[in-house]
């Protein structure tokens, strides 16, 4: 295995006190794409915004980085509903692009489930999905149609919970009257739970479920919302940036720069600042404070109540009360792969694999849990970026790469947490590549012709995902996906400290799409009536 070389691939300005341009409208705390998306709608609507980014490079986890001549990104590994002009998200993305940002399709069949020795393959569009899923599970229909029917009625009650977190507190009890009426009682009820009302085939319940780690839950923890919107947002298929996933920032930030705004990286932020009970700004690590109106953290909930509000903020204790509430998402580690040949003469397809050794996932994760070493991994995510993207070649001639995820606990890492990055010594090195050759046995078993052809391979863990993301524990989702997250009326845009906004995956769901989402909220949060015109352009076309 080589050894790492920093990478080039840089997006954003350094941050330097003397390239701050204010005043500014507002301050967004971290460029990962829900605040980004913030910046970009205030933007649009006039108003000077400065985001702030800790990282090397803007993006958060659609950031992409370069190493030993190969490029991966990690955090957008496919997108939905990317294919129609007509899809909430893509109208977002255009948005927030003015359109630039181009998308290549995946494989029709865009993700296949591997439960032991069998797959099933899921397929771009209903009728395709539906077909392939009763060919597979002939003795299955009703459930099937009665499955692909509760996505849908969620898809028409979810609008109501993505209204409820902007509407002032006097409307969202009537709307929460008039939203019950078309409200499922299953939507927020455990996602095995629903499955097992409409099928005991614990294969079905597999297949359809086989994407739970896009959400980071097993079926029987998951609220059937999360799984539902993550279903229904792949129902048309996958889709990935032409450029690879650091196009994103690069087609956002102009759109910032436009209404006199930037992003700065290297913008490491201390402290929210605090003046007669409301937010007035931030401080840098250099010390230096640069003062707005409006401050919106796209850092997460942990960090922004624990972390970056000071003790003498107003409703701090309150807000750690509620943290109580919720727990971070599962933690992860990813094995970056490097190949000196084409994805097209290796053969490598635009398919995702989602490796499991059978359908009982809960007690897997259990089992592994307990006695890794004993235990298959109950989880294996392979992704090939470089087939997915259409200019990967021009930009990386005669090399292709893959990513594998998997299960990565911060316990299984945090006797390195308090070593610098990079210099961790041998024993966590060790340990790192016992699990990389493990992962590497995943990918032969499905694609045996790839041994002997890695050129590269690095494991990142939740210790790297912690220094360059800021997510303490590696909890890649922010908040597990539970019914009882979906219960916090306090995870909205609107925080009770004047001038303090949230914004990011934590507002409303996990994903680019559900952090995007979040990110639109928080603007209408901020602008209110003003906003009138975004809203309706961004959710009814």
């Amino acid at each position: 295995m080589a050894s790492p070389k920093p990478s080039t691939l840089r997006v954003g300005r350094r941050y330097r006190p003397s390239r701050l341009d204010g005043p500014y409208d507002a301050i967004i705390i971290g460029s990962g794409i829900g605040g980004l998306t913030t910046a970009a709608c205030l933007s649009k609507m006039g108003r000077k915004v400065a985001v702030f980014e800790q990282h090397y490079t803007a993006g958060g986890f659609t950031h992409s980085y370069d190493r030993n001549g190969y490029e991966w990104d990690v955090g957008v590994h496919y997108i939905g509903d990317m294919g129609s002009g007509r899809t909430l998200g893509k109208r977002l993305f255009d948005h927030i692009t003015d359109g630039q940002l181009k998308w290549a399709p995946m494989a029709p069949h865009y993700d296949r489930i591997f439960l032991g020795d069998r797959h099933i393959n899921l397929v771009a569009g209903p009728k395709a999905f539906k077909a392939e899923l009763k060919a597979a599970f002939p003795e299955e229909e009703q459930a099937i149609d009665t499955y692909l029917s509760y996505l849908n009625k969620v898809a028409k009650a979810v609008p109501g919970v993505v209204m409820a977190k902007v509407l002032p507190e006097l409307m969202t009890g009537p709307l929460r009257l008039l939203s019950k009426r078309s409200t499922p009682e299953y939507l927020n009820r455990p996602t095995r739970e629903v499955l097992e009302s409409l099928t005991r085939n614990q294969e079905l319940i597999g297949a359809l479920t086989g994407q739970w780690g896009d959400y980071g839950l097993p079926p029987a923890e998951s609220s059937f919302m999360i799984h539902a919107i993550v279903a229904q947002h792949y129902l048309y298929g996958g889709y990935y940036p032409v450029g690879g996933a650091s196009e994103i920032a690069k087609n956002i930030i102009p759109v910032i720069q436009q209404g006199g705004g930037d992003v700065f990286t290297y913008a490491d932020v201390t402290n929210i600042l605090i003046d007669n009970d409301r937010a007035v700004g931030v401080r840098m690590k250099d010390g230096h404070e640069v003062r707005a109106p409006i401050v919106v953290s796209n850092a997460g909930v942990f960090n922004t109540f624990n972390t970056l509000l000071p003790d003498h903020a107003p409703y701090k204790a309150d807000y750690q009360q509620h943290l109580k509430r919720v727990k971070p998402a599962m933690a992860t580690v990813c094995l970056y792969i490097g190949l000196q040949d084409t994805a097209e003469n290796l053969q490598l397809p635009k398919t995702n694999f989602w490796v499991y050794p059978g359908a009982d996932y809960e007690r897997q994760i259990r089992d592994f849990l307990a006695s890794p070493e004993d235990h298959d991994i109950p989880m294996t995510y392979i992704s090939f970026p470089s087939a997915k993207d259409p200019d990967f070649t021009r930009r990386y001639p005669g090399r292709a790469t893959i990513e594998i995820i998997a299960p990565g606990p911060f316990e299984w890492y945090e006797a390195w947490a308090d070593k610098p990055w990079g210099k961790r010594g041998e024993d966590y090195e060790q340990k790192k590549e016992a699990y990389a050759q493990r992962l590497l046995e995943k990918l032969y078993q499905k694609l045996p012709h790839l041994r002997g052809k890695v050129d590269y391979y690095e494991l990142s863990t939740p210790l790297s995902t912690d220094y360059f993301c800021r997510y303490r524990t590696g909890e890649i989702y922010g908040l597990d996906h539970t019914p009882e997250r979906f219960e916090q009326d306090w995870l909205k845009p609107k925080t009770r400290i004047p001038g303090m906004y949230l914004t990011g995956q934590d507002v409303m769901t996990c994903g680019v799409v559900g952090a995007m989402i979040g990110g639109l909220l928080t603007t209408l949060a901020i602008t209110r009536l003003r906003g009138l015109p975004l809203a309706k352009r961004i959710f009814v076309g």
